[in-house]
């Protein structure tokens, strides 16, 4: 909401609500003319230079054949036909689906269901992890190359046609034959390939290289395969260098060759350069305790221990109240036919039951000391007068949050405004006063999409059109009227929302400027809004009032974030690494992020997200020992100072200062080489490893 906001308020951008009937190209102008009805049922018409259209998402192509050969049911708009609560199953056991096949989502929900799905298919292969990992022990021993001469090899990649038809590769190749150090130049029609890799390997071993540059695609995708390449041949598989001939030269100048070709020759001299100068390096290791800590016991924290303890994991659940299930506790029904109270149950049962699974219930962390992979916490636990001592390799953050409580539309002063929730509650107890109502209101955005909360939700409008359908199916007779902003009914929802008005549920629009106006009658509460549709003034004497109130963060976060040393965002939920690339990661490596905790969210998002960071948890958990990576920073402790600024500013808390020698120290299994202390330090200390200062002068040197 904060985008949407700034873009009215600071950019100018006009948002109308409007039915759109026509589009048509001006003769003269050559311009636009819309034709729409306005919020007052006005025809408008108006010119514009542009016209972008926001377009839906339909099937993949060939759904129906896929979805016919594996036995899965689809939805009527040819989706993968889902769980309500569980995203990821499919109609066929052992099948899971992720993405945006399930639903049409943005990229955060379509990374974590995506991963979700990943879990669910690691509790069926549980039992076979690891048994098709090649062994280290099968590659020959490291050749030392610190006393040999560079001896570059050159390997241009044809990428099958990729690059082929945009740059001479013949060109490029005869051009790196006469660079500095370079003693072997060769092209290959596919470098990632079986039959490439074994060209590359042989190469090495036969020519004695000890220097490798591979200029193909991005190293994204085939670093892994080449840096097992250059161990099989003996080699350190850091001593390699890649350069993105295929993003930065052929899809980029696709239509000038000769330019395509320059740049390539360009790439190639500066890669050469700095793979002279590289040097072996080594992935840091450390200890890792095989287990892992879960904070929060609400359906997230359930879901992502239960997960965890399937895949073979010990887990440590830890929940602040004397019962577990959160907020679920409080979801008497859903859409569908699903019953939360049963799967809570269900899930319950099935983490109190299982061995790997310890649970502390009034429980609280007061310490946590350590780094990915042997963390150690201190828990306070009622009635028990000492603390309980925690190792464990990984944390799941996953503390819930609270409904918000309304300040505003006479709640707490009349007995007839109620939340969603207490509505829920009356409706699943067939409470008389609710079905005998003979007109209910309900306000969305009590609290929310404001100054003091400036986001959505994300549930109010689900649970309103949620309650508003089960009202109507209980008393057809019932006038229901819910006064909104915005309906976000999002994906698939909007089926319900369209079927409420089918029902004859009201929905009114309301500006924040002119909110609605509440006043007792008595028994009864008047509501009083302007209705655009209508261009007048609506006063309604309703039996009931609901307010849908949203969520508001746990009140434990700013405790718990100062413990873990990770961030909050500025609303008080837990700040994931990457909104898009990492919603399940903190920047802090080993600890994971779901549920409330991250952002208000659907009960099956929250499961989603559980599994999801259940997985990336595994990852780490299902190695002998903790790698980082190779290529990290160093400090030269003849030139630090000891001043701290690299310290201070570290986003992964990597860095130490040496109180015996007043020098900063790099934790390396936890440094992620971003680079961000080497251009800090006053006086040259700190470096990137295979990044110094001697290879990037020289890349710099052969590109002028």
């Amino acid at each position: 909401d904060r985008y949407f906001e700034r873009s009215r308020a600071e950019r100018g951008v006009v948002y109308r609500p409007s039915m759109i009937s026509a589009a048509k190209l001006m003769p003269k102008t050559r311009n636009l003319s819309l034709v729409y009805t306005d919020e007052e049922g006005q025809q408008r018409e108006e010119e514009f230079d542009l016209m972008v259209l926001s377009v839906g998402f339909g099937p993949p192509k060939g759904a129906e054949e896929l979805a016919s050969r594996l036995g899965i049911a689809l939805n009527k708009y040819g989706f993968c036909q889902r769980g309500e609560l569980t995203l990821t199953e499919t109609s066929k056991a052992g099948i899971f689906v992720g993405g945006a096949f399930g639903e049409p989502k943005d990229i955060p929900e379509t990374v974590a269901e995506t991963a979700s799905a990943a879990a669910s298919a690691a509790r069926f292969l549980a039992a076979s992890r690891g048994t098709l990992l090649r062994p280290a022990g099968e590659f020959p021993p490291e050749r030392d190359v610190s006393y040999e001469d560079p001896k570059v090899g050159v390997f241009v990649c044809q990428c099958g046609t990729e690059i082929a038809e945009v740059v001479d590769v013949a060109d490029v190749v005869a051009y790196a034959d006469g660079l500095r150090d370079v003693t072997l130049t060769r092209e290959i029609p596919m470098a990632c390939t079986p039959e490439g890799l074994e060209e590359i390997r042989r190469a090495i071993t036969e020519e004695g290289l000890n220097r490798v540059v591979v200029a193909g695609c991005t190293h994204r995708l085939y670093e892994g395969p080449l840096h097992d390449c250059l161990r099989s041949a003996g080699l350190n598989p850091y001593l390699l260098e890649r350069v993105n001939l295929r993003g930065e030269c052929a899809w980029v100048h696709r239509y000038a060759p000769s330019a395509a070709t320059a740049k390539a020759r360009t790439l190639v001299r500066m890669a050469a350069a700095r793979a002279r100068l590289l040097e072996p390096s080594q992935r840091a290791q450390g200890e890792l305790v095989p287990s892992s800590l879960v904070i929060g016991g609400g359906l997230a924290g359930l879901t992502a221990s239960l997960s965890l303890a399937e895949q073979g994991f010990q887990v440590y659940l830890v929940e602040k109240e004397d019962q577990l299930g959160g907020n679920l506790r409080h979801t008497r029904y859903l859409m569908g036919d699903s019953d939360p109270q049963q799967y809570l149950a269900d899930l319950i049962a099935q983490v109190e039951g299982n061995e790997r699974i310890t649970v502390y219930r009034q429980a609280k962390a007061e310490e946590v000391s350590g780094l990915v992979g042997q963390y150690k916490t201190i828990l306070s636990v009622a009635g028990q007068d000492e603390p309980v001592t925690l190792s464990h390799g990984v944390i799941v953050v996953a503390t819930g949050a609270e409904e918000a409580r309304p300040e505003e539309y006479l709640y707490g002063e009349h007995p007839r405004v109620i939340t969603q929730r207490e509505l829920e509650k009356k409706l699943a107890s067939g409470d008389e006063a609710i079905r005998a109502a003979r007109r209910i209101a309900m306000i969305q955005c009590v609290g929310s999409r404001d100054e003091n909360r400036p986001y959505c939700s994300r549930v109010c409008c689900y649970q309103a059109v949620k309650n508003a359908l089960r009202i109507k199916e209980a008393n057809p007779k019932a006038d229901v009227f819910v006064f909104y902003r915005d309906i976000r009914t999002y994906g698939f929802m909007e089926d319900d929302y369209r079927r409420a008005r089918e029902a004859g549920v009201v929905f009114v629009r309301y500006d924040p400027e002119e909110k609605p106006q509440v006043s007792p009658q008595g028994k009864q509460v008047r509501v009083v809004a302007h209705d655009p549709a209508l261009d007048c003034e609506l006063s309604i004497d309703t039996d009931w009032l609901v307010l849908s109130t949203g969520m508001v963060p746990s009140a434990g976060n700013e405790a718990l974030a100062g413990l873990l040393g990770v961030p909050l965002n500025r609303d008080g939920f837990f700040l994931e690494a990457n909104p898009k690339g990492s919603p399940l990661d903190f920047e802090a490596d080993g600890i994971y992020l779901c549920g409330l905790a991250h952002a208000p969210k659907l009960a099956a998002e929250s499961i989603a997200q559980a599994n999801g960071a259940a997985i990336r948890a595994a990852v780490r958990l299902g190695k002998e020992r903790v790698e980082g990576p190779a290529i990290v920073a160093t400090v030269d402790e003849e030139l630090c100072a000891g001043c701290g600024l690299c310290v201070s500013l570290c986003p992964y808390g990597a860095r130490q200062i040496d109180k015996e020698a007043r020098t900063a120290r790099v934790v390396e299994v936890l440094c992620r080489g971003c680079g961000l202390c080497v251009t800090v330090c006053p006086n040259g200390a700190s470096q990137q490893r295979t990044f110094g200062a001697r290879q990037i002068m020289a890349m710099l040197d052969a590109a002028l």
